[in-house]
């Protein structure tokens, strides 16, 4: 058996791609559905009122928002498992891959043009047509990286998925940038809502070009990864990693799981409950907090999105190597601490130098500062995290793992825009406070985190620099 692993970075792009698909199309989707749901909820309820209601509808927003995640925390798990258990001749991975593509692409399109003709039902009922089906793609979509890496890899390599999300994430973001929401919100008529009569294009080429491209993404994976051909080229590799894992008690698939192994498990997905709550709850709220908070164009927040997704890659990007060097549970706490260091910078700012923020019609570019400090702190975490939760099970479960570790983040999602939006109806509490929510959540993760072990990988040869290119495609 070869005793050195490389990490083929070819095949790793190429299964990015998958990535690239998911979060283009969920950018998409939590930048523009909130503020499709404010102002539906708002014009049902409160009709032609003078007054602003925004505020008053958070908590509903917050429900439709965690309903769809709390059929992703059913789904994820369900079609992980499933996947596991599949074998056809395009692989295991894929049948989900593709039909999850085919029906989200489909109906995605659909939410902004049943916004446009003011269909609260039929906005929701397809953005719950969307979320089901893009469960169906995501977990499997996820699971084919730790199918097709040795686990001591998985964080160089996961950092690469992540690079490719990014990228897909940055189309989405240029797309609200070039189709600003609240230059079509800007245009409605009065205190009639004759939405049907603007230009619907403003609002549904950002959904149709997320489609197309999630399309493209999905068949350039179809035709590059075979997966069953490279389980049978990756066996050895993949067997040598098994051996090298970062584990307080060795993985066997047909034993059941370690105590040890177990309680390490559990406290990564604690943790990571909590910082999704963080970074859900806030990422749910900003677009509001731009357009209704701030009286602000939904580009600065655009603008926003591209700086933090800017420190993300640099994250990604170092996040693996440093974990190499100081193992992963000190690099995903040094994330968290850098995340919150961020939040309380802007916490102390939003309540002194940006008081008079508010209302202002600009976006405090020091946020802009706050955001990149951000997007790299969570991206240390994010990098290392997941390869730690698939490094606890055997091969033949790395579906099942990958839906434990969405099912926390789901649950997170699915509760975080409920108890947001409902601390928003307090008078005293405004979105101002979106970054003391965020800090908060982030304390208990990190404290919860600090009681994983650290274990580091034992020493193997692992290719690098030119080296690491020489890899069979």
């Amino acid at each position: 058996m070869n005793n050195t692993l490389k990490l083929n970075k070819k095949r790793t792009f190429t299964i990015g791609f998958a990535f690239f698909g998911i979060l283009l199309l969920w950018q998409v989707y939590d930048s523009w559905c909130p503020t499709f749901l404010s102002e539906l909820f708002r014009n049902t309820f409160y009709g032609d009122s003078t007054e602003d209601h925004t505020e008053e509808v958070q908590y509903l927003v917050g429900i439709m928002m965690a309903l769809d995640n709390l059929a992703a925390l059913i789904l994820l798990p369900l079609f992980g498992k499933l996947s596991d258990k599949t074998h056809t001749r395009i692989g295991k991975r894929m049948p989900y891959i593709l039909v999850g593509t085919a029906v989200s692409a489909v109906a995605f399109p659909f939410i902004p043009v049943l916004f446009h003709y003011n269909n609260l039902a039929g906005v929701v009922i397809v953005m719950a047509i969307t979320v089901c089906f893009m469960m169906m793609y995501r977990n499997p979509a996820v699971a084919l990286m730790p199918d097709m890496t040795p686990k001591p890899l998985r964080s160089r390599a996961n950092g690469i998925i992540n690079i490719m999300g990014y990228l897909g994430g940055a189309c989405a973001t240029f797309l609200g940038i070039f189709f600003v929401l609240s230059s079509y919100l800007g245009t409605k008529a009065g205190a009639e809502h004759n939405w049907q009569y603007h230009n619907i294009w403003a609002i549904e080429l950002p959904f149709l070009i997320a489609s197309v491209l999630m399309v493209i993404s999905a068949l350039f994976l179809f035709f590059k990864v075979k997966e069953n051909d490279i389980a049978v080229e990756m066996k050895d590799e993949m067997e040598l990693g098994e051996k090298l894992a970062a584990v307080e008690d060795r993985v066997e698939a047909d034993k059941p799981m370690s105590r040890a192994n177990r309680r390490m498990l559990i406290l990564i997905l604690v943790a990571e409950f909590f910082w999704f709550m963080a970074d859900n709850g806030i990422g749910t709220f900003m677009g509001n907090y731009t357009v209704y908070y701030l009286k602000a164009a939904t580009s600065s927040n655009m603008i926003n999105t591209i700086v933090g997704g800017l420190g993300s890659v640099l994250g990604f990007a170092v996040g693996g190597a440093i974990a190499a060097k100081i193992g992963r549970k000190w690099t995903v706490s040094g994330g968290i601490g850098i995340s919150l260091a961020a939040y309380i910078t802007w916490i102390v700012l939003t309540f002194t130098v940006l008081k008079g923020a508010a209302g202002s019609g600009s976006f405090p570019k020091v946020i802009w500062a706050i955001w990149f400090v951000k997007g790299l702190g969570m991206s240390l975490v994010h990098v290392n995290s997941f390869p730690m939760v698939v490094e606890l099970c055997s091969s033949d479960k790395i579906g099942r793992f990958t839906g434990y570790y969405y099912a926390a983040s789901m649950a997170a999602q699915t509760i975080t825009p409920i108890a947001l939006g409902t601390l928003l109806l307090h008078p005293e509490i405004n979105f101002g406070y979106l970054p003391v929510y965020a800090g908060a959540c982030l304390v208990v993760a990190f404290v919860v985190f600090l009681f994983v072990a650290n274990v580091k990988v034992d020493k193997v040869k692992i290719a690098r620099g030119l080296e690491a290119f020489d890899s069979e495609d």
